[in-house]
């Protein structure tokens, strides 16, 4: 039977340690990080008179994992709130305390003979029930396990988490010999839900599945480059975006992870793997090894394939020159290949005619991704038992947009092969059996549902996909598409609920999105039991259509401007005041006008890795879709009624909230920011949001829900506070903190937000204040400067200080 999880030990405070415990408070689950004793007194802890019995000194290496969480940046935390779910401890005197935790997580150095005394330990005090894991990158759990008793070992899996633990959704599971299938269940069940993971099973083979089929891409890529006579920044150019990787590319991501790690784990296969046709592969180039004998390590060391040298506007990238062991400045790469790829937004067309090219780039990147693929399929079923476990490996541990196999769909599994034949590449048995059989590709749609193709069966299985996860494109092929337009769809959702899906470039609001919005808001209270906002997209929404912004400004069009900033409003107060209730579901970045579209709704279930602010001061304007209507009511739910209170201290956060452009960095600083009520839900699990969202609409109505109606109390302090508003910016322009613009745009929001030259006290309505928005709005998109930074934002995609 799996236990309740409400408190973890996890013993180690390395990165992946302290990484796992604040991902576990992120989640609201308590735990005890312990690490050993430090073996003696250093000199500040002399200084600081400290003994070896005291906490202080034993647990140094504990509290400074903590200290290394509460400063991590990017931050570890949803919340610095949450640091106090996580205590700490030694091995010594604590280890009877991690007894008491459902869930044991080892997290200790690479090394089999450390991690076995420390199983000793661990069994000397452990009770049957409690789950033990490892966090090993590959070493195997028989190996681990030796000498263990049977009740442990059936207790007993690897549960591999990705750094950084936060923001990487892989979770490997790989089960022993002996663990009981109902904890394998159960620990996956907990990654799933509790900790929002995307969860593979692989098998007790060296490096699992995600570093045994990264690294040998990686790895590959480098003898290939030296082969070919690329340099570094060539290759990381073509094995990025173009060929659907990330940003980091090969070498970017290797300088990140740390190029030891790399190889530690590339020197794993090759010691333990000597039957692997390809073990050759996994040894470095000489030039790799030096430099990890330099200390050439990465980011870590400020230096790896790449450094920054500099500050400020003399900041330089370099790249290491592989030859000479030395570095230059990078330089442009080009190659029309990579130039035909650009702009195209489907990744299998990118990949296609990237590979499709008669230039070097072209070349190379067919000659890595064939092999990586072959290697792939000739992996199955040692380290997992079908494609789609290594195709989600790939994805969300290398960040890969499409898995191995999804590629090779993408780019034609027939005429791929028919190339890799000519070219004399042998190809796996089980690829070959499957076109003989006349299976065209690796994955197939059937009536909504996506299958994959069984090796073992001949035949294709549906993909297991949770009950809990809506696809909107999946419903779209089952015609559930009520209503739509280029911008947007209005999507049947199930039990009655609309879901409103945006998708145009970036998700930019735009006339398309706006009469959506109205036509959903209709649809729903004729035919539905209310509506969910949410899509699929990376970013849920980043916000107005600048571009159409500028040129109306430009042309001085400020009829149309007003016009779009009016249909805005109107959308979002449509939102708001339906007859039924309407859900936003972002993720993402959701900013300025994503953000009024959430705070129009009459809720909000937002992923839990959501980016929400009120950007417009970036671009020298002022919320106007009802953003900053929205943060003065919010702010001033603060004062119960009845109660007579300044009101500035609570205008004063949502007006450096707006002024500063604030962007949470967490779905749960977004609360703290005042953009999600109490009474807003957070979802750890993306995959699960939409269904989420609609599970709140039906909740909704069986509470029984009644349209709210619009406000016409709001009692502002008007010219009294504005004053004290425009007196503090005065004095942040004279100490040189904010421009002489920027202060014209802060009046502009105080004015708005203070309710404009009333008497204090003013009872002003919800639209009183949408007028003042727009007003003012409309007012800055006339300045010269405003339009210089919105022109800068769009040429150079950061804001301009002028």
């Amino acid at each position: 039977m799996f236990p309740k999880i409400r408190r973890v030990a996890v013993l180690g405070a390395g990165v992946m340690g302290s990484g796992i415990a604040a991902h576990l408070a992120n989640a609201g689950i308590r735990s005890l990080m312990l690490d050993i004793v430090p073996p003696t007194l250093s000199d500040e802890d002399r200084k600081r008179g400290l003994t070896e019995k005291d906490p202080a000194f034993r647990n140094r290496f504990a509290a400074k994992g903590l200290a290394g969480i509460r400063k991590s940046r990017p931050a570890l935390l949803y919340s610095q709130k949450d640091i106090g779910l996580i205590s700490i401890g030694n091995f010594d005197d604590d280890l009877p305390e991690a007894a008491e935790c459902d869930w044991i997580v080892e997290v200790v150095t690479e090394n089999l003979a450390i991690k076995k005394a420390l199983y000793d330990r661990i069994e000397a005090v452990w009770k049957p029930g409690t789950v033990v894991t490892s966090n090993t990158s590959g070493i195997a759990i028989s190996q681990m396990t030796e000498g263990r008793s049977k009740e442990f070992r059936k207790h007993f899996l690897v549960t591999h988490f990705f750094n950084p633990v936060r923001y990487m959704k892989l979770l490997e599971l790989v089960p022993g010999e002996d663990t009981d299938p109902g904890i394998l269940r159960g620990v996956a069940d907990f990654g799933e839900r509790k900790l929002g993971k995307g969860i593979v099973y692989g098998k007790d083979t060296p490096n699992f599945i995600c570093n045994r089929i990264g690294v040998f891409a990686m790895m590959y890529a480098m003898h290939a480059m030296m082969e070919d006579g690329l340099s570094i920044e060539e290759v990381d150019k073509v094995l990025g975006p173009a060929m659907g990787r990330p940003k980091s590319a090969a070498y970017g991501t290797a300088d990140l992870v740390g190029i030891d790690t790399l190889l530690h784990v590339s020197d794993n296969v090759y010691s333990n793997l000597p039957d692997d046709p390809q073990r050759e592969t996994f040894l470095p180039p000489p030039f790799v090894s030096e430099m990890v004998a330099r200390g050439w390590l990465g980011r870590k060391a400020k230096g790896g394939f790449f450094k920054m040298e500099g500050k400020g506007e003399e900041k330089k990238m370099f790249v290491l020159d592989y030859q000479a062991l030395d570095y230059r400045p990078t330089t442009k790469v080009s190659y029309p290949s990579l130039d035909a790829a650009k702009g195209e937004d489907d990744v299998g067309a990118r990949i296609r005619k990237v590979i499709a090219g008669d230039d070097k780039a072209a070349g190379y990147a067919w000659k890595v991704l064939s092999e990586s693929l072959l290697y792939s399929a000739r992996r199955i079923p040692e380290i997992a038992g079908d494609v789609v476990n290594i195709d989600n490996a790939i994805k969300w541990g290398f960040n890969w947009t499409l898995g191995p196999f999804e590629t090779w769909d993408a780019i034609g599994v027939k005429d791929s092969v028919a190339r890799m034949r000519k070219e004399g590449k042998e190809i796996p048995e089980s690829v070959e059996k499957m076109l003989a059989g006349g299976n065209p590709t690796f994955y197939r749609r059937r009536d909504g549902i996506l299958e994959c193709f069984d090796f073992a069966s001949g035949a294709y299985v549906p993909v297991p996909v949770s009950p809990d996860i809506i696809f909107l494109p999946a419903l779209k092929e089952r015609n559930k598409v009520v209503k739509g337009n280029q911008g947007a769809t209005l999507v049947d959702i199930g039990d009655g609920v609309l879901c409103l899906e945006f998708h145009t470039k970036m998700n930019t609001i735009d006339g398309d999105i706006v009469s959506m919005m109205n036509e959903g808001v209709a649809l729903a209270e004729k035919d539905f039991a209310g509506m969910v906002i949410a899509n699929h997209a990376e970013n849920f929404c980043v916000g107005a259509n600048l571009m159409l912004v500028f040129l109306e400004a430009q042309n001085k069009n400020f009829e149309n401007i007003e016009r779009m900033v009016r249909e805005l409003q109107n959308a979002c107060m449509r939102l708001r005041y339906s007859e039924k209730p309407v859900v936003a579901a972002p993720a993402g970045m959701t900013l300025g006008g994503g953000t009024e579209i959430c705070l129009g709704a009459d809720r909000i279930r937002a992923a839990a890795e959501t980016y929400m602010g009120l950007v417009e001061v970036g671009v020298g304007v002022l919320p106007a879709g009802g953003g900053t209507k929205e943060m003065v009511i919010r702010s001033l739910e603060g004062i119960p009624d009845g109660v007579s209170a300044d009101p500035l201290p609570f205008l004063r956060k949502a007006f450096e909230t707006i002024g500063m452009a604030k962007v949470a960095t967490s779905a749960k600083e977004a609360r703290e920011l005042g953009f999600l009520r109490p009474w807003d839900r957070i979802s750890i699990q993306r995959d699960f949001l939409i269904q989420e969202a609609k599970n709140v609409v039906l909740a909704m109505n069986r509470e029984g829900y009644e349209m709210p109606r619009p406000r016409t109390d709001i009692a502002l302090p008007g010219r009294s506070e504005f004053s004290t508003f425009a007196y503090a910016l005065y004095a942040m322009k004279v100490a040189g903190h904010i421009s002489e613009y920027d202060e014209q745009i802060g009046r502009k929001i105080a004015f708005v937000m203070t309710g404009g030259d009333i008497p204090r006290g003013t009872r002003l309505s919800e639209q009183d204040l949408l007028d003042l928005e727009r007003e003012a709005f409309l007012s800055l998109c006339g300045e010269e400067k405003t339009q210089a930074r919105i022109q800068h934002m769009l040429m150079k995609g950061k804001p301009l200080r002028n």
